[in-house]
């Protein structure tokens, strides 16, 4: 129970240093490494962010580990998230292992329950969706997708037959 509010100003100010460096090391890091790492998120890019905040979490709070040792870290996955999108582009068969694909949930006035299912998206959350886009009924819409990233696309059917997308969630 030593130390469990203050321990020493050496301690706090470390903490300063090593966070506002940290933080500068991350943005810099990402700024070169492209718009593609800060892009919307599939589940891939969310665990690259998760871990980039749990490192940086880490060199500010944990004595044990150095600046070097955090931008290291920052660096090997920013390496690995970008290397991983690379293959995915490149590699033939790749982007299904690391990504999920778009999904039809509703097509032509009907819901595709087992699409729904297998998602586990409920009617109410797509019904909140196209409320959110302005859709009073679904009477208007054509298909709607959820996308890789979990956004929800919605395409509607306009007067001459013409089909206009909106993304939103």
């Amino acid at each position: 129970m030593d130390n469990i509010i203050f321990e020493s100003w050496e301690s706090t100010f470390r903490t300063v240093v090593l966070t506002i460096l940290g933080y500068l090391a991350m943005v810099f890091l990402l700024r070169i490494s492209g718009k593609r790492t800060l892009s919307k998120m599939n589940a891939f890019d969310f665990v690259v962010t998760i871990a980039l905040g749990s490192c940086l979490a880490s060199i500010s709070l944990n004595k044990n580990i150095t600046l070097t040792d955090g931008v290291v870290a920052f660096s090997l996955f920013i390496l690995m998230q970008f290397t991983f999108t690379y293959l995915s582009v490149h590699v033939k068969g790749f982007r299904s292992l690391i990504t999920s694909n778009p999904v039809v949930v509703f097509y032509q006035g009907c819901f595709l329950e087992n699409e729904l299912k297998k998602q586990r998206l409920t009617k109410e959350e797509v019904y909140n969706e196209c409320r959110l886009k302005g859709y009073s009924n679904l009477d208007e819409v054509h298909l709607i997708i959820l996308e890789s990233t979990g956004d929800i696309s919605i395409l509607e059917t306009k007067g001459n037959g013409e089909i206009n997308t909106t993304e939103s969630m």
